[in-house]
């Protein structure tokens, strides 16, 4: 294989010899180096790794005993210099690179051991100043991984301790060897390591010195999988489920607690998702019940458990094998209300012992708690992978001032019909478009989603409520471009619409909306939702 370029796969790499070992995780470190060692392996160190090492009867050498030179700048450098880096970039089976290391008196280094300073770390701690952060950020570790991964048909890169275990056998078993596939591997995790940590600092520091930047030109993001799905949206497609790194919310599916139930599904991630979005956007107790992302159900009650039988009743049919999102803790009389239906999945901050005790007797239903108060968190970016690119925009969350709301008929609503309105439109925002919405008080009673055509939506709607339409109120994500939507309405009863309003023929549906004795409000506010 001689003469090969080390992009091709090759094998240049001997036994290891000397070992670089410089980590801010020590976790497992002193086993392992006393593992090379008692292989023959000459462990070069630094700082505070060579004083844990020698504390725990490891021979080292000091890194500044090979380049001759001390560390300087309160540690800022110690690794940077051409006796480490030419140890770990010369190429094993080019001549010409063993002779310049040779004749600048530079012996080969096998393997690095590094991870980096806690960056990410420090950056989650509640109030920490921007000095701090910034002396977290590691020069000379990223610069040994690159350097390591880039030349890993030679050397052996080390970043995560989990895997020392593993490496130390398979040198046990090879006189000393890894082999190339396993080399491979470790040059990749450690290009990822330091692709994250990289990322980190970014994001970090554009919240700093960027805060009114809400679209970068580089957009940095890092995540994390947190595992395999039973399948993706159908069983013939695999789906894994990845934590978003930077997001440092305390409330989402991500970070919430699996306590009981079948493995969750890629669908079960993207219905607790949308529950728990629409249940954050209420102050009250507020339950959502979801199918195929859309709300069946939404009420708010003076307690969960009432929230939820109302949202549940709200369409039943729909409702059976749903998703639920509360807003405030399962209790036994909430519990005894699930039980009574077939649910796929709850997603609540907490439950209390009886009710949790009383829901595991269903096998299968999935409980999850966010351990954090539900309530909406303002100020978010939503993003969609598209072929190709992502679209990225600020939330949906415009609150309603009653004082704007534009009565554009004779009819003028109630107080009580206006409160309903601000309710409906709390719920249109998270439902797909087009959408019709029917609401009485604080709760829904026909939903009319993800309809091409807006009149079709009206319908849908009416049909789900059934009587319940009479005397409703109307909610649409955007503007009637024909009057057709307002004479659906009245035909099932509506007693007030709300809408954007914007269209060429308002005219035509605010004349509509007075010939049925219909009020009609316009909010402005489009709530499209793709």
């Amino acid at each position: 294989m001689a003469g090969q370029s080390w992009h091709s796969g090759v094998d240049s790499m001997g036994k290891v010899k000397r070992a670089l070992v410089s980590v801010s995780d020590k976790t497992g470190i002193a086993d392992f180096a006393k593992g090379l060692s008692e292989l023959g392996v000459v462990i070069l160190s630094t700082g505070g790794t060579a004083t844990m090492l020698e504390k725990n009867g490891v021979p080292v050498m000091g890194v500044s005993e090979v380049t001759k030179f001390p560390e300087m700048l309160d540690g800022r450098v110690k690794t940077l210099h051409p006796v480490i880096h030419g140890g770990l970039l010369a190429v094993r089976d080019k001549a010409d690179h063993m002779e310049a290391i040779s004749k600048h008196g530079i012996e080969p280094i096998d393997m690095v051991v590094v991870n980096l300073y806690p960056f990410e770390a420090t950056v989650a701690t509640e109030g920490v100043k921007l000095e701090d952060a910034v002396e977290n950020i590691d020069i000379g570790g990223p610069s040994m991984l690159r350097s390591a991964a880039k030349n890993h048909a030679s050397v052996a890169v080390v970043v995560n301790p989990a895997q020392y275990p593993e490496i130390l056998k398979e040198l046990k078993d090879n006189d000393c060897r890894l082999s190339l596939e396993t080399r491979q591997k470790l040059a990749l995790e450690a290009f990822r390591s330091t692709a994250r940590y990289d990322s980190a600092i970014a994001q970090y520091l554009g919240g700093q010195f960027s805060k009114n930047e809400l679209f970068p030109t580089n957009l940095t993001l890092s995540f994390e999988k947190l595992g395999d799905l039973r399948y993706g949206e159908n069983p013939h497609q695999k789906a894994a489920f990845f934590k978003d790194l930077f997001d440092q919310t305390p409330l989402s599916v991500a970070t919430a607690e699996k306590m009981h139930g079948k493995q969750i599904s890629y669908c079960n991630v993207l219905d607790l998702d949308a529950a728990l979005a629409i249940v954050s956007d209420f102050d009250r107790p507020t339950a959502a019940v979801i199918k195929h992302t859309n709300p069946s159900g939404v009420a708010s009650a003076d307690t969960i458990a009432e929230a939820f039988r109302v949202a549940y009743e709200a369409d039943s049919v729909s409702a059976f094998g749903c998703v639920v999102g509360l807003n405030r803790e399962v209790d036994i009389d909430t519990a005894k209300e699930i039980a009574n239906h077939f649910v796929e999945a709850v997603i609540a901050p907490g439950y209390t012992p009886e009710a949790e005790k009383l829901l595991e007797e269903k096998k299968n239903i999935r409980l999850l708690r966010t351990n954090a108060p539900i309530k909406r968190e303002d100020g978010r970016l939503m993003m969609a992978k598209v072929k190709g690119g992502l679209l990225v925009q600020t939330g949906p969350y415009v609150d309603l001032d009653k004082e704007k709301l534009k009565v554009v008929t004779k009819r003028t609503p109630t107080e009580e019909e206006i409160d309903a309105m601000i309710f409906g439109v709390k719920v249109c925002r998270h439902i797909k478009s087009n959408t019709i919405l029917l609401v009485k008080g604080e709760r829904t009673v026909g939903i009319g989603a993800g309809q091409m055509s807006r009149v079709d939506s009206a319908k849908i709607a009416g049909m789900k409520a059934g009587d319940e339409a009479k005397d409703s109120i109307l909610v649409s994500d955007a503007f009637f471009p024909f009057r057709d939507g307002v004479d659906a309405a009245a035909k099932v009863g509506v007693a007030a619409i709300i809408q954007p309003g914007g269209s060429m023929r308002d005219e035509e549906a605010i004349a509509a909306a007075d010939e049925h004795d219909i009020s009609m409000v316009f909010s402005g506010l489009r709530l499209f939702r793709h």
